[in-house]
Protein backbone atom coordinates (compact mmCIF):
# COMPACT_ATOMS: atom_id res chain seq x y z
CA UNK A 1 0.00 0.00 0.00
CA UNK A 2 1.52 3.44 -0.84
CA UNK A 3 1.59 7.26 0.46
CA UNK A 4 -0.40 9.62 -1.59
CA UNK A 5 -0.88 13.57 -1.05
CA UNK A 6 -3.71 14.72 -3.38
CA UNK A 7 -4.10 18.53 -3.44
CA UNK A 8 -7.79 20.31 -4.09
CA UNK A 9 -9.85 17.43 -2.54
CA UNK A 10 -12.60 19.28 -1.06
CA UNK A 11 -15.01 18.76 -4.16
CA UNK A 12 -14.84 17.45 -7.87
CA UNK A 13 -12.04 15.01 -9.15
CA UNK A 14 -9.33 15.00 -6.26
CA UNK A 15 -12.25 14.54 -3.62
CA UNK A 16 -13.05 11.21 -5.38
CA UNK A 17 -9.49 10.24 -6.31
CA UNK A 18 -9.31 10.48 -2.34
CA UNK A 19 -12.01 8.32 -1.37
CA UNK A 20 -10.80 6.09 -4.57
CA UNK A 21 -7.15 5.34 -3.36
CA UNK A 22 -8.15 5.14 0.30
CA UNK A 23 -11.15 3.16 -0.50
CA UNK A 24 -8.32 1.29 -2.07
CA UNK A 25 -5.76 0.20 0.93
CA UNK A 26 -3.43 3.20 0.26
CA UNK A 27 -2.96 6.09 2.75
CA UNK A 28 -3.81 9.51 1.53
CA UNK A 29 -2.55 12.96 2.46
CA UNK A 30 -5.32 14.82 1.81
CA UNK A 31 -5.04 18.78 1.15
CA UNK A 32 -7.75 21.52 0.44
CA UNK A 33 -8.60 24.65 2.31
CA UNK A 34 -12.49 23.04 3.13
CA UNK A 35 -12.47 19.42 4.66
CA UNK A 36 -15.56 17.28 3.28
CA UNK A 37 -16.81 15.03 6.39
CA UNK A 38 -16.61 12.08 4.13
CA UNK A 39 -12.90 12.19 3.86
CA UNK A 40 -12.57 13.26 7.97
CA UNK A 41 -14.23 10.06 8.91
CA UNK A 42 -12.49 7.67 6.19
CA UNK A 43 -9.38 5.70 8.50
CA UNK A 44 -6.94 5.81 5.54
CA UNK A 45 -7.45 9.46 5.03
CA UNK A 46 -5.28 12.68 6.86
CA UNK A 47 -6.88 15.64 5.95
CA UNK A 48 -5.05 19.02 6.33
CA UNK A 49 -6.74 22.35 5.62
CA UNK A 50 -4.11 24.15 3.42
CA UNK A 51 -4.26 27.19 1.12
CA UNK A 52 -1.82 26.42 -1.00
CA UNK A 53 -1.65 30.40 -2.17
CA UNK A 54 0.02 30.94 1.26
CA UNK A 55 3.47 29.52 1.68
CA UNK A 56 3.73 29.50 5.29
CA UNK A 57 0.67 27.38 5.11
CA UNK A 58 2.29 24.51 3.54
CA UNK A 59 4.36 24.35 6.70
CA UNK A 60 1.55 21.75 7.83
CA UNK A 61 2.86 19.43 5.39
CA UNK A 62 6.36 19.05 6.25
CA UNK A 63 5.53 18.94 9.75
CA UNK A 64 3.20 16.07 8.87
CA UNK A 65 5.81 13.93 6.64
CA UNK A 66 8.83 14.80 9.20
CA UNK A 67 6.60 13.48 12.00
CA UNK A 68 4.40 10.53 10.47
CA UNK A 69 5.06 9.11 7.06
CA UNK A 70 8.71 9.75 6.24
CA UNK A 71 8.10 8.72 2.60
CA UNK A 72 5.39 9.80 -0.32
CA UNK A 73 5.27 7.34 -3.03
CA UNK A 74 2.99 9.67 -5.12
CA UNK A 75 1.71 13.15 -5.54
CA UNK A 76 -1.00 14.29 -7.55
CA UNK A 77 -1.45 17.90 -8.05
CA UNK A 78 -4.82 18.42 -8.54
CA UNK A 79 -5.84 22.08 -6.89
CA UNK A 80 -6.89 24.86 -9.31
CA UNK A 81 -7.86 28.50 -9.24
CA UNK A 82 -9.85 30.13 -11.92
CA UNK A 83 -10.51 33.85 -13.07
CA UNK A 84 -13.16 33.61 -15.86
CA UNK A 85 -12.97 37.48 -16.71
CA UNK A 86 -12.32 39.43 -20.09
CA UNK A 87 -8.90 39.82 -20.71
CA UNK A 88 -8.71 43.86 -20.60
CA UNK A 89 -10.53 43.65 -17.19
CA UNK A 90 -8.16 40.75 -15.78
CA UNK A 91 -5.78 42.42 -13.17
CA UNK A 92 -2.37 41.73 -11.80
CA UNK A 93 -4.10 40.57 -8.46
CA UNK A 94 -6.16 38.31 -10.86
CA UNK A 95 -2.87 36.65 -12.42
CA UNK A 96 -1.40 36.65 -8.83
CA UNK A 97 -4.10 34.36 -7.64
CA UNK A 98 -4.44 32.23 -9.91
CA UNK A 99 -0.60 31.66 -10.31
CA UNK A 100 -0.35 31.14 -6.80
CA UNK A 101 -2.01 27.92 -6.69
CA UNK A 102 -1.90 26.84 -10.05
CA UNK A 103 1.86 27.36 -10.81
CA UNK A 104 3.82 28.55 -6.96
CA UNK A 105 1.60 26.14 -5.20
CA UNK A 106 2.80 23.37 -7.53
CA UNK A 107 6.26 24.35 -7.05
CA UNK A 108 6.48 24.59 -3.64
CA UNK A 109 4.67 21.55 -2.56
CA UNK A 110 6.74 19.23 -4.33
CA UNK A 111 9.82 21.22 -2.91
CA UNK A 112 8.44 20.18 0.35
CA UNK A 113 7.79 16.87 -0.47
CA UNK A 114 11.11 15.76 -2.14
CA UNK A 115 13.27 14.79 0.11
CA UNK A 116 10.77 12.53 1.22
CA UNK A 117 10.58 10.99 -2.72
CA UNK A 118 12.30 7.85 -3.48
CA UNK A 119 12.65 5.93 -7.06
CA UNK A 120 9.70 4.80 -8.55
CA UNK A 121 8.12 8.12 -6.99
CA UNK A 122 5.76 9.40 -9.22
CA UNK A 123 4.47 13.15 -9.33
CA UNK A 124 0.76 13.62 -11.78
CA UNK A 125 0.39 17.26 -12.37
CA UNK A 126 -3.22 18.11 -13.68
CA UNK A 127 -2.98 20.63 -16.20
CA UNK A 128 -5.85 21.47 -18.81
CA UNK A 129 -6.19 21.12 -22.56
CA UNK A 130 -6.20 25.05 -22.80
CA UNK A 131 -2.54 24.78 -21.30
CA UNK A 132 -1.03 23.02 -24.68
CA UNK A 133 0.11 24.94 -27.25
CA UNK A 134 -2.03 25.12 -30.49
CA UNK A 135 -4.93 23.68 -28.76
CA UNK A 136 -8.16 25.44 -28.95
CA UNK A 137 -8.35 28.26 -26.43
CA UNK A 138 -11.52 30.21 -25.21
CA UNK A 139 -11.96 33.65 -24.37
CA UNK A 140 -12.12 34.67 -20.63
CA UNK A 141 -9.40 32.13 -19.82
CA UNK A 142 -6.30 34.20 -19.59
CA UNK A 143 -4.86 33.79 -16.27
CA UNK A 144 -6.18 30.15 -16.09
CA UNK A 145 -5.18 28.49 -19.24
CA UNK A 146 -1.87 30.35 -19.45
CA UNK A 147 -0.84 28.95 -15.89
CA UNK A 148 -1.56 25.53 -16.78
CA UNK A 149 0.76 25.94 -19.40
CA UNK A 150 3.43 27.25 -17.43
CA UNK A 151 2.84 23.85 -15.09
CA UNK A 152 3.32 22.15 -18.32
CA UNK A 153 7.05 23.09 -18.82
CA UNK A 154 7.66 22.69 -14.65
CA UNK A 155 6.71 19.31 -15.11
CA UNK A 156 8.94 18.47 -17.94
CA UNK A 157 11.65 20.27 -16.49
CA UNK A 158 11.60 18.41 -13.29
CA UNK A 159 11.38 15.51 -15.11
CA UNK A 160 15.09 16.28 -16.81
CA UNK A 161 16.19 17.01 -13.13
CA UNK A 162 15.62 14.19 -11.23
CA UNK A 163 15.43 11.49 -13.56
CA UNK A 164 18.92 10.23 -11.81
CA UNK A 165 17.04 9.73 -8.40
CA UNK A 166 14.06 7.66 -10.36
CA UNK A 167 11.45 10.02 -9.60
CA UNK A 168 9.13 10.73 -12.61
CA UNK A 169 6.84 13.98 -13.31
CA UNK A 170 3.84 13.77 -15.72
CA UNK A 171 1.25 15.44 -16.64
CA UNK A 172 -2.47 14.82 -17.43
CA UNK A 173 -3.86 18.05 -19.63
CA UNK A 174 -7.92 17.02 -19.17
CA UNK A 175 -10.27 18.25 -21.60
CA UNK A 176 -14.41 19.13 -20.11
CA UNK A 177 -14.67 16.94 -17.14
CA UNK A 178 -18.36 17.97 -15.28
CA UNK A 179 -17.09 19.59 -12.05
CA UNK A 180 -17.92 22.69 -9.88
CA UNK A 181 -14.61 24.37 -12.22
CA UNK A 182 -16.01 23.51 -15.04
CA UNK A 183 -19.66 25.16 -14.59
CA UNK A 184 -18.38 28.35 -13.85
CA UNK A 185 -15.95 28.54 -16.67
CA UNK A 186 -18.69 27.24 -19.23
CA UNK A 187 -21.84 27.66 -17.45
CA UNK A 188 -24.56 25.59 -18.92
CA UNK A 189 -21.91 23.26 -20.71
CA UNK A 190 -22.77 19.45 -19.89
CA UNK A 191 -19.46 17.30 -19.64
CA UNK A 192 -19.13 13.62 -21.07
CA UNK A 193 -17.11 12.63 -18.17
CA UNK A 194 -18.17 12.22 -14.61
CA UNK A 195 -15.03 13.61 -11.86
CA UNK A 196 -15.71 9.83 -11.05
CA UNK A 197 -15.03 8.93 -14.83
CA UNK A 198 -11.64 10.77 -14.39
CA UNK A 199 -10.73 9.70 -11.16
CA UNK A 200 -10.76 6.48 -11.88
CA UNK A 201 -8.39 7.49 -14.98
CA UNK A 202 -6.23 9.53 -12.80
CA UNK A 203 -5.62 6.36 -10.23
CA UNK A 204 -4.40 3.81 -12.35
CA UNK A 205 -2.11 6.40 -13.76
CA UNK A 206 -0.35 7.59 -10.97
CA UNK A 207 0.06 3.56 -9.51
CA UNK A 208 1.40 2.69 -13.13
CA UNK A 209 1.86 6.00 -15.78
CA UNK A 210 5.22 6.19 -14.35
CA UNK A 211 6.26 2.43 -15.84
CA UNK A 212 5.92 4.09 -19.25
CA UNK A 213 6.28 7.80 -18.96
CA UNK A 214 8.21 10.32 -17.82
CA UNK A 215 8.42 14.14 -18.58
CA UNK A 216 5.36 13.65 -20.71
CA UNK A 217 2.05 15.46 -21.50
CA UNK A 218 -0.94 13.46 -21.92
CA UNK A 219 -3.88 14.71 -23.20
CA UNK A 220 -6.78 13.07 -21.37
CA UNK A 221 -9.41 14.93 -23.63
CA UNK A 222 -12.84 13.35 -25.31
CA UNK A 223 -14.40 17.15 -25.95
CA UNK A 224 -12.84 20.20 -25.30
CA UNK A 225 -14.06 21.99 -23.68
Amino acid sequence: MKNIIISGTSRGIGYELALLFANEGHQVLAISRKTPQALLEHKNITCLSVDLAEENDLKKVSDFLSSTWKKVDAIVHNAGALVLKPFAETTSADFERVYKVNVFGVASLTRIVLPYLNPGSHVVTISSMGGIQGSMKFAGLSAYSSSKGAVITLSELLSEEFKERGISFNVLALGSVQTEMLAEAFPGYEAPLSAKDMADYIFDFTLKGNKFYNGKVLQVSSSTP
